[in-house]
């Protein structure tokens, strides 16, 4: 199955994040696609640790991205500090999505090296145990360049949406030596580079476990 196919063949996608703009980072280009290529898609944002200005933000973004800030859900756990809250955050995400029952996840990759990141992926596939779930890549601090084995090309429209909205909608993060859009558009050109994209960019994610349906 063709990452194509696999974001056409769903009704209810829910993207997670450990942070305000994750999602968006790691993903953008894709909601993107998947917006326009399957507009009957429900989808759902979750950002699990915010200050009241970045749940304002992330907000936003959501309805940029997918057209609803109501499609982002923003809790307020501390940030750095998830695994130490672990029943807490494990108790809220399962509070939250109830009745949702996503056909496609989209969670942090289980051996990122940020702490949050990999409980967040670790608790993704203790929640959502029916669904598939991919995971992505949020380059902050370290590159934490793995190896993917699921591409999603990303058009040309699509990347620079991606590139152009992100600071526009997270202020608050431009001032970080990882937001900017040399980083954002060079990690998809990398991808793009691996896949043969036919517009030389993509975003990438570790598919552990693909069901056909």
């Amino acid at each position: 199955m063709s990452p194509i196919d696999l974001l056409g063949d769903v009704q209810r996608v829910l993207f997670i994040g450990a942070h305000c703009d994750d999602i968006e980072i790691g993903c953008g280009a894709t909601v993107r696609r998947l917006v326009r290529t399957n507009p009957e898609c429900e989808i759902r944002f979750l950002v699990l640790t915010s200050t009241e200005e970045c749940a304002v933000e992330a907000k936003t973004a959501a309805e940029r991205f997918v057209g609803s800030a109501d499609a982002a859900t923003v809790l307020s756990f501390r940030d750095g500090h998830l695994p130490f809250a672990g029943s807490e955050v494990k108790d809220a995400m399962a509070e939250v999505t109830a009745g949702f029952n996503p056909d496609l996840v989209f969670a942090h990759y289980r051996d990122d090296f940020h702490q949050d990141y990999r409980f967040v992926g670790e608790l993704a596939w203790q929640l959502f145990r029916n669904s598939t779930i991919l995971e992505y890549e949020v380059p902050k601090w370290d590159g934490d360049l793995s190896r993917p084995n699921l591409y999603v090309p990303a058009d040309d429209q699509d990347v620079a949406f991606k590139v152009d909205v992100l600071p526009e909608v997270f202020p608050s993060q431009t001032v970080k030596p990882w937001f900017d859009a040399e980083l954002l558009r060079g990690l998809m050109r990398l991808r793009g580079m691996e896949c043969k994209s036919p517009s030389r960019y993509a975003e990438a994610f570790h598919a552990h476990k693909v069901v056909a349906r």
